[in-house]
């Protein structure tokens, strides 16, 4: 079954004039044309959203959620699924595994590979009775071949912070630990060594009900957090410390956040996929250093009123971005792009320049 099926000119092409990468001058002879192209992955019946994306064993996954509606809608014909599929090329997408469990609404599926080689799926679960809220938990299951997974077992966080409200967003493993930020009545950063228990590092002292969190390392350990945050001006919190990460420096970010994912590149580049708020709801990259403040590269074709929530990946000289979107269709569909690296690690903005043509 493939999926990857749009013909042009449903396939968005976005045709770009740039000098080469280390030139300084966007005039000279040596221009060259990149092209980002934007293939439809996955479609359905369903509503399908919040991607994470991986290479594990020379193939790549992608996960996301299932359901009729971006909401669950009191019956359990609403409930979340999380779906993975994989491909051995990028092109030819197949399915996977379908997780779902009864009564729950499963949400915002995270892929990571684990120390010791293993593919994990990291997800929440809303426990509801008839469409009262019964409370929140984080779930993983893992796969040694990427082929055939353990059933969804519980996580299990620190009881002195632990509520059945917590929701661990995205996992992120460095030097053997892993490390995610927890949010629903408090919100922490906590570390695990196997994926399943949880301990508090620290508590987050961050204003404007914060909650999708990803947390970056660079090579000497010094940790850096994209924050969400739902109330006040609504922009996204950057944040900032060394271990033992108790100590947090904090930067207010120029546009609000959904969705947040990043990558530090070198210790001095970030690369930024968010759903952008500030003018319309859009799936946008940008790019920055590691002071919290990041300039536009390119919006991807997405629209609706519901849309990206990115997973990344670098691959060779191009960036692979996952989204969802409806802007083609009533149902939200997975996207996946191929932007040029290059754009990401030129020094400045105004050292290539590009025309942009969207077939939306």
């Amino acid at each position: 079954m493939k999926h990857s099926f749009l013909p042009l000119p449903l396939v968005f092409v976005a045709l770009l004039m740039l000098t080469a990468c280390t030139s300084s001058s966007p005039k000279q002879d040596n221009s060259q044309t990149y092209s980002i192209t934007v293939n439809r992955i996955w479609s359905n019946d369903n509503y399908c959203s919040f991607t994470s994306l991986v290479k594990f064993q020379d193939r790549y996954f992608c996960t996301f959620r299932e359901a009729v509606a971006h909401h669950y809608k009191g019956d359990a014909t609403t409930a979340g699924k999380v779906r993975i599929i994989v491909s051995d090329d990028g092109e030819d997408w197949q399915p996977l595994a379908l997780f779902a469990i009864e009564g729950m609404d499963l949400r915002d599926p995270k892929l990571s590979i684990t120390p010791d080689g293993r593919l994990m799926l990291l997800l929440g679960g809303v426990l509801y009775d008839g469409a009262e809220y019964m409370g929140s938990f984080t779930k993983a299951a893992f796969s040694e071949d990427g082929k055939v997974f353990t059933e969804l077992q519980d996580c299990v966080v620190d009881p002195a912070i632990c509520q059945n409200r917590e929701w661990l967003w995205r996992l992120t493993w460095f030097d053997n630990t892993g490390y995610v930020v927890s949010y629903g009545p408090t919100f922490n950063l906590l570390q695990t060594t196997d994926g399943i228990h949880y301990d508090l590092v620290s508590p987050l002292a961050v204003t404007g009900r914060p909650n999708e969190t990803t947390v970056r390392l660079t090579s000497d350990s010094t940790m850096y957090l994209m924050i969400r945050r739902e109330e006040g001006d609504h922009r996204g919190m950057w944040g900032m410390a060394r271990p033992p990460y108790n100590d947090w420096q904090w930067t207010e970010m120029d546009i609000p956040l959904g969705g947040p994912e990043f990558f530090i590149l070198g210790d001095t580049a970030t690369i930024v996929a968010t759903r952008s708020l500030y003018s319309s709801e859009k799936t946008m990259l940008f790019k920055g250093g590691l002071n919290g403040h990041f300039e536009e590269v390119c919006l991807l074709p997405s629209g609706g009123d519901d849309n990206s929530y990115a997973g990344m990946l670098i691959e060779g000289d191009e960036l692979w971005v996952s989204y969802y979107s409806r802007h083609e269709q009533p149902m939200s569909e997975i996207f996946l792009a191929r932007v040029p690296l290059c754009w990401f690690t030129s020094p400045v903005t105004n050292q290539y320049y590009y025309t942009t043509v969207r077939v939306w």
